[in-house]
């Protein structure tokens, strides 16, 4: 079985959410406090072991690609001349991480076009896929937990979270489920967004997959669904169908950041300055002086 170490991260999105904000700086750049969304998915990559990041991008996304390069000369100068050393560690550090390729996504739209466009830089191995405007923060990393249900047992596997409200699982594709061992799962079907009666389970499947070089061929071959967008999962279920078995691991001490969503983003970035060591105790304060 051959070792993952490539992902896919897409990231070629319009971000009309967020407008307009995102009119001329990518989604995947708002800040977590001090750092870019897309940093917390490729260093969740790296501490998975993952070596190569295949970064999907569109029209307005040079950003991404200046922020995981090296530092200007300029920057250099002023950082040491400020005699702030521990921040130039971190931005070259940033550029050090992994080997990172870029490909402007062409063709229609559908979360499995990106996928789809980073074929000739996969090639016949088995690779991650993470979204670059959401996050799983847990210990171990998500992805590395999916690696290792992966050299077990191969497939496809998908990250599972437990939702707790029963209200919210209208917001997720819902698996049905067998259970394999531990937290792990097979899943036998997705249903995508159901009313809480209609739900299946209590585990959203979605945010990160391992998959087989097969899914590429799978992609070329489903028809356009909804929207006339071309859906990752369509593909998937294609492989489930002829025989390829589909795998979920429920997460295991980890969180779920919607960063794709003003509201989930907010929270997040409120969430992560109250753990901030500079600005915790201060942040913290302020909240409480607020009449809300």
């Amino acid at each position: 079985m051959k070792k993952i170490s490539k992902v896919v991260i897409p990231a070629a999105g319009f971000g009309t959410r967020f407008l307009p904000q995102t009119k001329a700086m990518p989604k995947e750049m708002l800040p977590i406090v001090d750092k870019p969304v897309i940093q917390y998915v490729v260093e969740e990559a790296i501490d998975s072991g993952i070596e190569n990041v295949i970064i999907i991008t569109g029209s307005n996304k040079r950003a991404i690609e200046d922020h995981f390069d090296a530092p200007s000369e300029d920057l250099v100068k002023n950082l040491i001349e400020g005699k702030k050393e521990a921040l130039l560690k971190e931005i070259e550090r940033i550029a050090r991480m992994a080997n990172f390729v870029y490909i402007r996504q062409k063709g229609p739209y559908g979360n499995g076009i990106p996928v789809l466009t980073a074929e000739p830089v996969i090639e016949n191995e088995p690779f991650a896929v993470l979204w670059g405007d959401e996050f799983i923060y847990s210990k171990p990393p998500r992805l590395k937990q999916m690696i290792k249900v992966y050299e077990k047992f191969g497939g496809v596997v998908i990250s599972g979270v437990k939702i707790e409200k029963k209200e919210d699982l209208k917001r997720y594709g819902i698996a049905d489920l067998t259970h394999v061992e531990n937290n792990v799962y097979k899943i036998n079907r997705i249903v995508e967004k159901p009313t809480p009666e209609e739900a299946p389970s209590d585990i959203a499947t979605h945010g990160g997959y391992i998959l087989p070089p097969d899914i590429f061929s799978a992609l070329k071959r489903v028809k356009p669904g909804k929207g006339g967008e071309i859906w990752l999962v369509d593909a998937i279920n294609l492989l489930k169908n002829e025989g390829v078995p589909i795998y979920t691991v429920v997460i295991e001490n980890g969180r779920y950041y919607d960063t794709g969503n003003k509201f989930e983003y907010l929270k997040t970035v409120i969430e992560f300055a109250l753990e901030h060591k500079e600005m915790n105790g201060d942040f913290r304060n302020f909240l409480k002086t607020l009449k809300i």
